[in-house]
C-alpha cells in the first residue's frame, strides 16, 4: 500500500466519485436522504465540511432551495464539480483544509460532513469540532455521517496500521494523506462532548455508515 496525499487521492478519482459513493458504499445513497430529512426546518446557513462533489446537498436543496451553504474541501477538482452541479444556488466555497481553520463565532444555524471525518486522528476531530461548536448559533445542530465501527479494537488497528505505514513511507508528522481510520461511535460521541458539544446522539446506520447528531 502506498498512500497518497489526500488532496491528490480526491483530485484523481473526481470523475468517479459520485458513482462509486452511491453504488459501492453501503449506506451512503440512504445516508445523504436521512441527513437533508435530519436537518432542522429553520436552518438558513449551512456549513459543509468536507463538501467535495456536493452529493449530500442534493437533497438539501430540493428541501431547502433558499438555503445559503459555505462549504470547504481541499480538492479544488470536487469542488468544481459541486459548482457544475448547483449553479444558480447561494454557496460559497473555501478551497482548504478545515483542520485549524476559523470558521468565525454564531454563524450557522447547523453544520454537516459526510464520510470525511474518519481521515483524522483523535485530537483532529476534537480540534475541528471545538471549532463548527463555536461557529454555531445557540441551539444550532451539526451532524456527521461517517465510517465507523463498533468494535474497539478494529478501530485501534487501523489506527496502528495508519502509524506503521506512515513511518515506512517516511511520510512527516502534520502531512495529510490518505488512510481509512474509523472510529468506533461511543468514541465518535465522546469526542463531540469533549469538544463543548452539549448533546451527542447516535440516531442512524446502514452498514458502517453512520449519523450522530450533536446540539450546541
Amino acid at each position: 500500500m502506498v498512500l497518497e496525499k489526500m488532496s491528490d487521492f480526491f483530485a484523481d478519482r473526481a470523475d468517479t466519485y459520485d458513482e462509486h459513493m452511491l453504488k459501492n458504499v453501503e449506506g451512503c445513497k440512504n445516508g445523504y436522504l436521512e441527513m437533508a430529512k435530519l436537518l432542522p426546518s429553520a436552518t438558513s446557513k449551512l456549513l459543509d465540511l468536507g463538501c467535495g462533489t456536493g452529493l449530500e446537498l442534493g437533497k438539501i436543496f430540493e428541501l431547502y432551495p433558499s438555503i445559503s451553504v459555505t462549504g470547504i474541501d481541499l480538492s479544488e477538482t470536487m469542488t468544481r464539480k459541486l459548482k457544475e452541479k448547483y449553479s444558480g444556488r447561494d454557496i460559497t466555497i473555501i478551497n482548504g483544509s478545515y483542520l485549524g481553520y476559523d470558521f468565525g463565532f454564531d454563524l450557522y444555524d447547523a453544520a454537516i460532513s459526510f464520510q470525511t471525518m474518519h481521515h483524522l486522528s483523535h485530537s483532529e476531530k476534537i480540534s475541528v469540532y471545538s471549532e463548527v461548536c463555536k461557529s454555531l448559533k445557540s441551539g444550532g445542530t451539526y451532524i456527521e455521517c461517517d465510517y465507523m465501527v463498533t468494535d474497539k479494537a478494529e478501530e485501534d488497528f487501523l489506527y496502528a496500521e495508519n502509524s506503521r505505514v506512515r513511518k515506512e513511507q517516511n511520510i512527516p508528522d502534520g502531512e495529510f494523506y490518505h488512510f481509512d481510520t474509523p472510529c468506533t461511535i461511543e468514541n465518535q460521541v465522546s469526542m463531540l462532548l469533549q469538544a463543548g458539544f452539549a448533546s451527542a446522539e447516535f440516531v442512524w446506520r446502514e452498514g458502517n455508515t453512520t449519523i450522530i447528531i450533536s446540539k450546541k
